[in-house]
Parts: C-alpha cells; structure tokens; sequence
C-alpha cells in the first residue's frame, strides 16, 4: 500500500462501505486508483537532503544525479526530467545553471533506492524539495532509467569551497584523523613522525590498520592526510619480527587487545588519488554475520613518508636541476597560513592565475603535492583568497590524480571561456604539523590576536620561555611570528610594549637580533644572535605583534604606467609647491627661481586593492599632517618611491609620493565605493577597488633635469616603508626598461616585481636593497 499523498481527498463516507463490501484484492485496486488521481506531492523540507553527482573522474559539473534521504543515497528517475529541473539540481550543487540532461543511465546505473519519481519544476526554484514529484520512494522505474545532468562548470558567487569529506557510508560515521605512531627508535627521536604505524581516529577512538591487502597507494593517502606529499617503500620483514616478538612478550597487552575487533580498521582499498581515506574504500569490520577476527595473522599497516623540502631537517637540495625550474612552474600567493593561497602558474615566461571552472580537490591536490604539501583539504573558488591581476592561463583542470605536475593535466586557455579575476581558483592543503606552534605564544594582549611574542628555546641545554628583543623588530619578522602562531597575517610589529604584561617568569630577553626573509616556517628559523645582545634590555621594549586573518594588497597597474609616460619642460614659476614637498632634484635649490625649468618624467599611476582587507592608513586623522602650500592632508608621508635607475641598479633621479589622498577612484560594478577624501573625509582603498594619480597632478613624476640620454630602469615601488602590513609584499615593486634620448622617452616592459619570475627569483633580502637604493 502506498502512503497518502499530502493535498490527497478522503475516501467518502458512501466509498468507505462500498470498500468494505467488495473483495479485499478489489479494494485495494479502488484505493490505488484513488491515490493515483490525486495531485503529486511536494517533498518535505530539504534541510537534510543533500544531492551529488557521480561521474566521471575530474568532471565534478556532470554525473548521475543522486539523493541522501534517511542515511541513505539513492538515485532519480528520468521520467518527466527535463531542462528546468537540471537547473533546479544544478543550482542547489552550487553551480550557475544547467547545460542539459541525460535519461536511460548515461551515466551508468545506479545502487540503492530510487527516491524520486516524475519530478517537475518550474525552473526558478532553489532546490529540489521545492518541485512536485509523486513522493519519497514512490517510482515505477529500474535503474536502467537514472537521469544524469550536465551543470555548467562556473560555480554560483556564494558557492565558497569544494572541502574534503569525512564521512564514511551512507551512515555518516566519521573517520576523523589520522596519525603515525612511531616504533622505530630513530623515528621516535625526531619532532616530525614520517613513518610508523598507521591509527586512525573512529568516531572517537584510535585504532590500528590491519596490513592485509595495504598497499603504497593506501600509504599515499595516509602520507597526504598529513601533509606528505609522496611515500616510501618500508621494511615489512623487520616490522614484523618487532611485531613478532611483542606478541610473544608475557607483559606485553598487545596479544590482548588485537583479539579484538574495535582495535581494528579491517580493510582499507584506495586508488591513490583520494583526498581523505574516508574516500577509498573502508571495511571498519568483518562483514555481518561472520564471527570471525577482524586481522587474522596480520599485524598493524606501516606507512613511511617523504617530507617535502621546506620540511626536511637541514637544507635540501634539489636531486635535479630541472626539479627546481619544475617546481616554479607554480606557486600560492596571498595565504594566511603556510600551504594556502591563490594559484598562479608560470607560461610564456609569465605568471597567471587559475579560472575556478571545473576546478576540484583532486586538481587541487596535484598542485599542493608539487608544491611540497600533502593533498588537498579545500578547494576555494570565487577569488576567496583574493584577485590576480594578469593573464588567467588556464581553465577547466581536469586532472584525474596521477599527474605529477599540473602542466599534466588537461585544460582549457583561461581567456577560451570568459573567465574574469572574479573566479581565480586558490587551494589549502594540509601541511605537516613540525610542532612550530607550541614554541611561540603571545601574553598580555587584550584579544588573542596580539601580545608581547614569548618563544621557547634552548638556554644551556634547557628548554625556556622567555621574551624577543625590539630591535630591527618588523613586519617581516611579525608576519612569520603570526603565522607561526596560526593567526595570519601581521597587523602591526610593535616595539614598544610597556602596556602589556607578559608571563611571569618569561621577561627576559632568549631571542635577539632576529632577522627574517619572510618564508621561515617559525622565529627559531630566523637569523639571530648568537649570544643574546639586546640594547634596551627587557621589559617595555620586547616585541609584539597584532595579528589578523585578512589583509590587503596592493598592486600597481603597469600597463598603464607605460601608455601614459611622457616629458615634460616645467617653469620654475609653477613648482614652488613642489619644491617645498621636495618632489624635485637637489640641484634644484640652486637655480635661479623662478627663471629656467625643469625636465619630469610624467606618468599616470593606479593602484589595485587585491587582497581581502581595505588598505587604511597606519595613523588615524588626528596624526595626519596638513601641507598649507598644496592645502591638503598626508596621511601617510612617502607612499610610493619613484627612481630612475643604471642598468647595474645605481640610482640617478628620484621622487616619491606622498598620501595626500587615498580614496576609491574607481570601483568594479556592484561594488560600492567607501572612501573620498573630500570634505576631510576616511582614506583608504577598499577590496577591489583602486586609487589613480593622474599624470598632470603635483609630484607625480620623477626629476631628470640632470640625466643624460642612455638605457635605464623606471622603478616604482608602493607601501615602500612597510607602513601598512600587506598580504603580499612580492607585488608591491613595479619596474620598466627606459630609453631617454635627451628629447623623448620610452618606457616598455613595464611589469610587477613578480611577474616575470622563474629561476632568477631574488630573495627578500635583495629586493628591499634595491626598493632602499642600496645597491
């Protein structure tokens, strides 16, 4: 008997005995017939129901559509199925919309119930549970009529992030970690755990693998889990005579323990590919109705991996001079923790981003492996890890989990389909845990995002807290500490932290001299003194730092610095503003005012808020400072460097710009704008918007009276001081070849300081020399 549909009419009163009097076999008809002639049913509330596509390996737009109802999936049938309920399904997937639909299992049969029969949308709902359809389980069809669907691949603008899964069967129980127990003496000695044997957490408690059937790619997963990104073969005969003789050993309760079946996982099968063992396929026990031991003679899986190479003990080199040129094919930008970050890859000597179409975990995981992680966690799209400015190289990934590199992988050109910055593709992947965090600490701060930065380390052979000195105390150091810390990026680096009390016992000063390039995975990494030499001693000049999980970034436009350069011969007459901001060459105060003029290289600027924070000033409006000659505010003294250079870097004209108004000039559509400077109004730069200086302003431009003609180097660099902390500090320096001739002048192969980057990457150390003029 079939339920009652809701919205169904009541048998009436004169039906109800005419069903009593017939057979029972014709009432039932009379009553089926009843139920068929009422209206389909709306399906309850889907807050529980989740829907998926089976399909084919790296294609997660298209599949067989399938529902989880009651712990259960299930699959629906094609009748009725067309276009407007394809996009209803597509919709709730978290894609933009449908390309068709597939009847008779395209997409091969499915298992399990058939949920859903005769569904009809209209085609503006949100979901599934908003169409008719005959009711839960209620289907006439075999599976020989699963419909599949084909979404397009651009995802829905709140649709975030592809993340791995836990869950294991259509129960939903959890295998929730999973860890490397170290047996191995040597192994045990070493912070970081690369081999031993494999437990995993089970719906809250650890067990041990049964080794039967355990194979190198069962051993992949595990080693990616845990941030490895390949494995190593182990020794199996000496695992097992460890194995071996603790069975034997009267005190051991080893023998005990494996007599039962909650020590054990009873079988695991895995491709290789997967992005959690939860993926592969799981047996937790024997199967039912079989009494029998869950690891007969076998004894517990072993896994040994192979860190990547920012996580190997001392400094690892390269096995192969392609590898590195490899390696830098792609790279992360603009992530708060180490192992996340917007994907840019190198082609045609240039760096580009990723179009979020058809971008999943398993492409995701191939670039965290080449990167030196493990597999994937999260695969982000939506630019959540902010925009790129530049060409998109590639879209619709399809990597099938084999590949080594993502060059491997099949792909479209990003420009092929429209992709915008809008849909850049980012990734966060697991990362091995080197125990960095539980060696720093922030104390005495009002939130736990900032304090006075407390290390552990090692004081004639004992382990101590203790407080870093101040000085040459930045940006750069406090961003390594924060993301030691797990909290992102650095707001501030403060010096002078009187007003915040540290741990008791933890004043004095263990870390001095510390010097960072930025990439360092904790402080203790850092460059430091030897012997601890600290000029302000301890107490109120012990560093800081402010912590945040967002931050903007700044990137200079340098197409358009190039189309708008230009020379101009200006009368000493109208440069007394100028002069007085010292926007001209020295040799200026010399000249007979106001007779002659002076030669400037004019130029147009705009400059990019990409990151995930608006760009404000260090200093509140209180600290600004007012000019009376141009009759404005500064609101952060030098905010860009402008510098004619040799070839060889000497610099030989310069100017610079202050912040006299930083605002949104213009904004993306649908976006609002929140800062102006008139009216002493709030400056800034919000996310996504940029901030222009036209060319015919004062100052925008540098000073080249006094060079002669030859080749040289325009260099433009923004935020130059660190005065605002940045996501990414690497974009921030804008360069171009220059050709003066006395008469004109050309600027060409204008480009970010990142752009061009392959082998010849500089290190931190030698940008900021270059930015300072130091060369």
């Amino acid at each position: 008997m079939f339920p009652h549909s809701p919205g169904a009419s009541a048998p009436t009163a004169l039906e109800v005995p005419m069903m009593r009097s017939l057979p029972a076999a014709l009432s039932q008809l009379l009553l089926l017939l009843l139920l068929l002639q009422a209206p389909p049913c709306r399906l309850q509330a889907l807050s529980t129901m989740k829907l998926r596509l089976v399909g084919p390996e790296g294609r997660p737009e298209e599949g067989r559509l399938e529902v989880l109802y009651q712990g259960q999936w299930g699959t629906v049938c094609d009748d009725d199925f067309a276009l407007q309920e394809a996009m209803v399904a597509c919709r709730q997937l978290g894609f933009e919309t449908a390309l068709t639909w597939a009847h008779s299992a395209k997409y091969g049969q499915g298992e399990g119930p058939i949920w859903l029969d005769n569904v009809r949308c209209v085609g503006t709902e949100s979901s599934l549970d908003q169409c008719m359809s005959n009711g839960w389980g209620v289907s006439d069809c075999s599976h020989s009529e699963d419909i599949g669907v084909v979404c397009h691949p651009q995802r829905q603008r709140g649709y975030l992030s592809e993340r791995v899964s836990n869950a294991l069967g259509p129960q939903g129980r959890r295998l929730e970690e999973v860890r490397l127990k170290p047996i191995l003496a040597s192994a045990k000695r070493h912070s970081l755990v690369t081999e031993g044997a494999v437990e995993v957490k089970y719906e809250g408690h650890w067990r041990q693998v049964c080794d039967q059937d355990w194979t190198r790619n069962n051993s992949k997963v595990v080693c990616g889990m845990l941030g490895f990104p390949s494995e190593a073969p182990v020794n199996s005969l000496y695992y097992r005579k460890v194995w071996n003789l603790k069975m034997k050993d009267p005190k051991s309760r080893l023998k005990s323990l494996t007599q039962k079946n909650s020590f054990w996982i009873h079988r695991v099968n895995c491709l290789g590919t997967e992005p959690h063992l939860a993926n592969c396929q799981v047996q937790v026990a024997p199967a039912r109705g079989k009494q029998r031991p869950a690891c007969p003679g076998g004894m517990h899986a072993v896994a040994s991996c192979v860190p990547g190479p920012r996580f190997r003990p001392g400094k690892a080199k390269p096995g192969r001079k392609e590898s590195r040129a490899e390696e830098l094919k792609v790279r992360l930008r603009s992530g708060a923790q180490v192992g996340e970050g917007r994907v840019e890859v190198l082609m045609n000597r240039q760096w580009g981003t990723v179009c979020d179409h058809g971008w999943n975990l398993i492409s995701a995981t191939i670039v965290c492996r080449q990167l030196g992680f493990g597999s994937a966690r999260e695969a982000l799209f939506g630019a959540q890890l902010g925009q790129g400015l530049g060409p998109i190289h590639l879209s619709e990934v399809r990597c099938r989990g084999y590949e080594r590199t993502l060059s491997d992988c099949p792909s479209l050109e990003g420009s092929q389909n429209g992709c915008q910055h809008e849909n850049d593709a980012a990734v966060r992947c697991n990362v091995p845990n080197m125990g960095f965090q539980n060696q720093v600490r922030l104390a005495g701060g009002r939130s736990p995002e900032e304090g006075v930065v407390e290390v552990q380390v090692e004081v004639n052979g004992v382990r101590r807290w203790g407080a870093v000195c101040s000085d040459h105390w930045g940006l750069t150091e406090a961003r390594v500490a924060c993301r030691q810390l797990g909290l992102g990026f650095a707001n501030h680096a403060i010096k002078d932290t009187w007003y915040w009390q540290g741990t008791p016992g933890a004043g004095e000063v263990v870390m001095s001299g510390v010097r960072c390039s930025g990439t360092e995975l904790a402080l203790q990494q850092c460059q430091r003194h030897g012997p601890v030499h600290c000029s302000h001693g301890a107490g109120r000049f012990s560093a800081g730092v402010s912590c945040t999980d967002s931050a903007p970034d700044l990137v200079m436009n340098a197409q358009l610095v190039q189309e708008t350069a230009y020379l101009e011969d200006r009368p000493l007459s109208q440069l007394y503003c100028a002069h007085e901001e010292n926007c001209l060459s020295q040799s200026a105060d010399h000249m007979d005012w106001p007779y002659g003029h002076r030669r400037l290289l004019r130029f147009s600027s705009q400059i990019y808020n990409l990151g995930r924070a608006d760009f404000r000033p260090k200093t509140g409006r209180h600290s600004w400072i007012w000019h009376q000659c141009h009759r404005h505010y500064h609101s952060i003294e030098v905010f860009t460097h402008y510098d004619l250079l040799t070839l060889n870097g000497s610099k030989v004209a310069e100017g610079h710009k202050a912040s006299f108004c930083l605002e949104d000039t213009n904004c993306p559509a649908g976006l609002q704008k929140r800062y102006a400077c008139a009216n002493f109004g709030e400056q800034g730069v919000t996310v996504g918007c940029w901030d222009t200086y036209r060319h015919d302003i004062d100052c925008q431009w540098v000073d080249i009276t006094d060079v002669g003609p030859g080749n040289y180097i325009f260099q433009v660099v923004v935020n130059p001081k660190y005065e605002v902390a940045e996501s990414d500090f690497s974009n921030n320096m804008m360069r171009c070849r220059c050709k003066y001739d006395g008469h004109r002048v050309w600027l060409h192969n204008c480009h970010t300081g990142d752009s061009y980057r392959a082998n010849e990457e500089l290190s931190l150390e030698q940008e900021q020399r270059l930015r300072n003029n130091l060369i």
